[in-house]
């Protein structure tokens, strides 16, 4: 797409809040500056949400909940069927934008659309399978009506890494549940949410079903939504710190939440892995994004007799990469999303080096314009590490080693995270043990790619409650009712 093209692109985006089925200014008129991280440019002014506009967000969502439970659950489908369709059409509009918008490589971005857009396809295919259930009590005396009703009005705040797909994960199956809903999107990457709900409504979603807030301070819009007696449901998809203080929000009014927290996932390559299939894993669950996915590998724990060999191959490939802006199509690693996550990256990199970890490859930042960190590749590194400790959103791949089976499962659990892990063997009986003993909601067995829309996403201990995706995702939206009819 040209650069005219893509100017025209971001001004068909609405730079409005979207709030009971119309585009409307935010209250005090404030506004929020949009920015490509590949050159720090502008691109785009948005409205910037005051608390009062969240509450006016929350109203129509509770004003159209009734109605949109009450609609068929096939009308409710196809029109999530429709949304995918158009989405697919407009693939690469969507796609050019969350490149524009956070820097992702343009390929990876079409992979993104195609990723959002099957929970939409999913979804409209759940819409109609929810069931309930109906029998005879033991003692005969009655009839017992097991029932799966929508929750109510939601409340979902997305993060910047996968800004389409964020949003539908959590909007597909709401609105197959028969849920109403208000979405706060983050601050760095409105822009495709926004576009997003515009599609909706070109598809005919009913006014307030969906409504978008973009805001500069989450926390201040989110407090008197989550405060407020109507709403029933919170997700969230961000880090642990965060996740906590909004839980202990909810708490105080009994919501039900979804939490999609942080990550640290291991990558365990064991002697009798593949090196071939562990290389190619690594390169997809280690840089795909930049290395901003929570389900990022983020330990690479490697047996001391192959890691040299590992560590050989993955320096041949990481020197390949182009770094560049994702718009062109050239480049194989885009910018980070902002001068802070650069800050961070080095932070980690730099500790790690300081305690003795040896950089193969890179390990700086690339200076301006935009916001590049060097692919890089960290070998012999320490356990004392902050990397290993702390999640590393950047190109930074660092590898430590083990000895023993029961090292590398106990390296591998030596967080408190549970979100993601990779393992490499080609042992079958090794392969049931990990499954049984690695503590993550998710794991690769011989792959780096493991998110699917058809499969429960989610994590244990401090990477999150929940899942999202799959039967278990409409779940989520659901409450259980009983009733006894009397014989």
């Amino acid at each position: 797409m040209s650069v005219s093209a893509a100017f025209d692109l971001l001004a068909k985006v609405p730079g409005k809040l979207f709030i009971g089925g119309h585009w409307v200014d935010g209250e005090q008129g404030g506004t929020i500056k949009v920015h490509n991280p590949a050159n720090g440019e502008l691109i785009k002014e948005i409205a910037d949400a005051t608390p009062d506009d969240g509450i006016r967000a929350l109203d129509a969502a509770v004003a159209a909940q009734e109605e949109w439970a009450a609609t068929a659950p096939r009308v409710r489908g196809e029109l999530l069927r429709a949304a995918w369709e158009l989405l697919m059409e407009r693939k690469e509009e969507f796609a050019l934008l969350m490149t524009t918008e956070m820097g992702k490589p343009l390929a990876e971005a079409r992979g993104e659309v195609a990723y959002g857009g099957e929970f939409l396809r999913w979804f409209s295919e759940e819409a109609v399978r929810i069931n309930g259930r109906y029998g005879k009590n033991p003692e005969g005396t009655g009839h017992m009506v097991v029932s799966h009703l929508p929750v109510g009005p939601c409340y979902f705040i997305t993060p910047w890494n996968f800004p389409l797909a964020m949003a539908t994960r959590k909007i597909a199956p709401a609105l197959a549940a028969g849920c109403t809903s208000v979405i706060k999107p983050a601050t760095l990457t409105p822009l495709t949410t926004l576009a997003f709900a515009q599609l909706l409504e070109e598809v005919g979603v009913p006014a307030g079903v969906v409504n978008v807030v973009t805001s500069s301070s989450s926390s201040r819009l989110s407090a008197p939504i989550l405060a407020d007696d109507r709403l029933r449901k919170l997700s969230f998809t961000g880090s642990t710190a965060v996740g906590i203080s909004l839980m202990k929000q909810a708490a105080d009014k009994v919501l039900r939440v979804s939490m999609e927290l942080g990550g640290n996932a291991p990558f365990v390559v064991f002697d009798d892995a593949d090196l071939d299939k562990a290389v190619a894993g690594a390169m997809v669950a280690k840089f795909r994004n930049i290395g901003q996915a929570c389900t990022a590998a983020n330990r690479f724990h490697v047996h001391e007799s192959v890691a040299e060999e590992f560590a050989t191959r993955l320096r041949a490939k990481i020197a390949e990469f182009k770094v560049g802006d994702g718009a062109d199509e050239s480049n194989t690693i885009g910018p980070l999303v902002d001068g802070d996550q650069v800050d961070a990256t080095d932070e980690l990199v730099q500790d790690a080096i300081s305690r003795g970890a040896n950089a193969v490859l890179g390990g700086s930042r690339i200076e301006g314009p935009g916001s590049f960190y060097q692919p890089t590749l960290l070998t012999e590194v320490p356990k004392d590490a902050r990397l290993l400790k702390e999640e590393i959103f950047g190109p930074v791949l660092a590898i430590t080693t083990f000895s023993t089976e029961e090292e590398g499962i106990a390296a591998a659990n030596a967080t408190e995270y549970g979100l993601a892990s990779y393992v490499f063997t080609e042992s079958v009986g090794r392969a049931h043990r990990l499954i049984d003993k690695i503590q993550t909601g998710m794991m690769g067995l011989n792959t780096g790619l493991i998110s699917n829309a058809a499969a429960p996403f989610g994590g244990i201990k401090q990477s999150g409650i929940g899942r999202e995706g799959s039967h278990e995702g409409i779940e989520e939206f659901l409450s259980l009712k009983y009733t006894l009819i009397p014989a």
